[in-house]
């Protein structure tokens, strides 16, 4: 088995990629929705081996490509927001890109004059990016998204402007617009972006992102806490006042606020108290702590007095 095999537990239905192979043959394996459970060796079976020895040599051959569906059709803006259905309750949302001009993306939530990246970088043609998760229950709450587009092209083809759209999802309308993604080729609830769009000034955007994002000053890291109590009542003063969403944003920014703080100051180890509640924010931390290529292990630690409510992070 290697890092990038499509494998399937023996011992249930999830599927999904090695993305961390350990000396004792454990695994990390990444599912469909984007999180990362453990299992060991023995435990799973890569999937095209599996059909092979049980079909026999033919097997695979009327099986539906995994490749991206081919672009449907040469236009100059084929933009779409699609949230793809996990489950009954989750959702994720992905950026597509069904044309075949390349562009700069950026795609954020709108909080009044604030704003959070949810992802910046180029979508290509041909190409879906991932952006964030939701949970559908708590639709009325998501704030509005604020998506731009920057085409990317040379000075010898026709200038196509730039354009952003805001959308605030409500679920009178949301659950009108089932249908087939392109590229992705599964049913989401997809929004066409080059509908109702405002053509961006490029000038007036520098001039405003440079506003908003002064040149950091060069100050000694701070070092936080060797213990980091995530309990939203430690974070706010009315947490009764916050949304669930509104909760996990503040705990997850609290998160990575003081890991990148113990990491900039080069602390060996710190720890998060995040308590069990259903296990929705520690799934979040572990997943992102996976991804990180300066930690050396995570754990949950002092079971006898948080069960699994706190994680030890030893960084390298």
């Amino acid at each position: 088995m290697n890092i990038g095999d499509k494998v399937r537990l023996l011992h249930g239905t999830e599927e999904g990629i090695i993305r961390k192979i350990s000396s004792s043959g454990r695994l990390e394996i990444e599912i469909e929705d984007g999180f990362l459970i453990p299992a060991m060796k023995s435990e799973v079976v890569i999937v095209a081996e599996a059909e092979k020895n049980y079909f026999g040599e033919n097997a695979g051959v009327t099986k539906e490509s995994e490749a991206p569906l081919p672009i449907s059709a040469p236009k100059d803006q084929g933009l779409y927001l699609a949230f793809l259905p996990i489950n009954d309750q989750n959702l994720s949302l992905y950026l597509i890109n069904d044309s075949h001009q390349p562009y700069l993306a950026h795609s954020s939530e709108v909080y009044g004059s604030n704003h959070r990246t949810l992802f910046a970088g180029t979508l290509n043609p041909g190409e879906s990016k991932k952006i964030d998760d939701r949970l559908m229950k708590e639709m009325d709450e998501w704030p509005a998204f604020l998506i731009r587009f920057i085409p990317i092209q040379n000075r010898l083809e026709k200038a196509i402007p730039a354009f952003e759209r805001q959308l605030k999802m409500k679920a009178t309308q949301f659950f009108k617009h089932l249908s087939k993604a392109p590229i992705l080729g599964k049913s989401v609830y997809l929004f066409a972006m080059e509908q109702t769009t405002k053509e961006l000034d490029i000038r007036s955007l520098n001039a405003e992102l440079n506003q908003i994002t002064p040149k950091p000053e060069q100050t000694k890291a701070l070092k936080p806490a060797r213990s980091i109590d995530l309990h939203i009542e430690e974070l706010h003063s009315d947490p009764d006042k916050l949304s669930n969403s509104e909760k996990m944003r503040l705990q997850l920014e609290a998160f990575e606020k003081n890991l990148n703080q113990a990491l900039a100051s080069g602390m060996d180890e710190i720890t998060f108290i995040h308590g069990l509640g259903n296990g929705v924010l520690r799934k979040e931390i572990h997943k992102r702590l996976s991804q990180l290529g300066n930690i050396k292990y995570f754990q949950d630690t002092q079971k006898d007095q948080w069960g699994y409510g706190a994680t030890l992070v030893r960084i390298s």
